[in-house]
């Protein structure tokens, strides 16, 4: 063999030895301001690797319009490499149809089950004792956000929870401030559970969410808080409405509304105008009322392909999202909370340590609707809430008896 020969077998043997790079398209639905800062952080980390690159799909609109556009793709044989979907129930269906990679083998590998906290998380990744997505943070949805500046504009000081605050409209309105500012679809339902949890109490949201009892729901207590939906929607000026969440708590920031009911990923937005904490704003979690935070959030789910080269990434890109030193810079941007026990949260703002004071303590930590009910369930309560919320003439009596028809016939 001459020496050239020796040296193209070498070469090939080198070659099957080592990983090629890949393009690994990622889709997700974060593309506002404080969520394109976020991402940003797994996908620098994920090319600093060295191996791979990451591709960015990102599909605006939030989970309502990317995720019929992802499933749709993964059934019509045009997976992505990696996706973003909500922690729960969401991929279940794909699960059961073995369209999506078993990570279990990277879960063992890296000790999840001894690091990943609340349980519940792993638990929502878990199909017949397989893990099949991983969960990168921990979001709660009971968060009222509110403008020391727009408070401060009206003469009035800045309200300790819901009831201060929704006293408080009739100055806000006098001052030329709107009370609320609210994006327009799932927003509005966002506001909901808020409302739930904060007013119907902790006890009533494990009834209806955990139990699916229909009785708790025809009870008063629930309709207490189909109230305060019905005063909000009484309430608010056609002005007030606004295309998107992260436009209604802009409008926060610029202090041209007082306040806004968004999930803890607002915290984003604020970050990115440069607002602190404390100083430019309030945070508080069960809208004031209750100590309170939701197991919600964000994981990742690797649909199978036939490139294992691609598998390859997918297992690389897996044990990335869970390393400590991404965690926490990806959840510092994002506004969420780590799903890791373990790591360093000294640069926490005042709001991420207000929640991980209540996560602390198992009693005051709540499931989300997406950990609970089906994907067909959820739509169809969500859809009942919109309509409520759109139609003044939907009285609170209707609201309750359809509701309580939903939650009595969910799986």
């Amino acid at each position: 063999m001459n020496k050239f020969a020796v040296a193209a077998t070498m070469a090939a043997a080198l070659m099957c030895g080592t990983a090629h790079a890949t393009d690994l398209e990622v889709t997700h639905w974060w593309t506002s301001g404080g969520e394109a800062a976020a991402v940003k952080v797994f996908a620098d980390s994920f090319d600093a690797l060295g191996t791979d690159k990451w591709v960015d799909g990102a599909i605006a609109g939030g989970g309502d319009t990317a995720n019929p556009i992802i499933i749709s793709r993964i059934l019509g044989g045009n997976p992505m490499g990696a996706t973003q979907m909500n922690t729960g129930r969401d991929a279940e269906q794909l699960i059961q149809a073995g369209l999506m990679q078993d990570l279990t083998s990277v879960a063992d590998a890296e000790h999840w089950k001894d690091v990943i906290r609340p349980a519940k998380l792993m638990d929502s990744c878990m199909y017949e004792g397989k893990m099949y997505c991983v969960p990168v943070n921990i979001h709660s949805t009971q968060w009222l956000w509110l403008s020391d500046a727009a408070f401060k504009k009206a003469g009035i000081a800045t309200p300790a929870n819901w009831n201060e605050y929704v006293a408080d409209f009739p100055k806000l309105k006098e001052a030329g401030i709107l009370p609320m500012a609210i994006g327009q679809g799932w927003p509005i339902n966002t506001m909901w559970g808020s409302l739930l949890a904060g007013i119907g109490g902790l006890d009533l949201f494990r009834q209806v969410n955990v139990d699916k009892n229909a009785d708790a729901v025809r009870g008063p207590e629930f309709k207490a808080v189909v109230q305060a939906l019905a005063d909000v929607r009484d309430a608010t000026e056609s002005n007030a409405m606004v295309p998107q969440w992260n436009d209604a708590i802009n409008l926060v920031i610029e202090g041209k509304a007082a306040g806004n009911v968004m999930g803890d990923w607002a915290q984003g937005e604020f970050a990115v105008a440069n607002q602190v904490a404390g100083k430019d704003y309030e945070c508080l979690p069960g809208l004031g009322l209750h100590d309170v935070v939701d197991t919600g959030g964000d994981a990742f789910y690797f649909p199978k392909n036939s490139d294992p080269e691609v598998t390859r990434a997918q297992l690389e890109l897996a044990k990335m999202l869970l390393t400590p030193e991404v965690q926490v810079a990806f959840n510092l941007k994002k506004g969420s909370m780590p799903v890791r026990g373990d790591v360093d949260l000294n640069a926490a703002n005042d709001c991420m340590k207000k929640g991980l004071a209540i996560l602390a303590n198992p009693d005051n930590v709540l499931p989300t609707g997406d950990q609970s009910f089906s994907s067909d369930t959820q739509g169809q309560l969500q859809d009942l809430v919109l309509a409520f919320f759109a139609d003044k003439s939907m009285t609170v009596d209707d609201m309750q008896a359809q509701y309580a028809d939903i939650v009595a016939a969910a799986d």
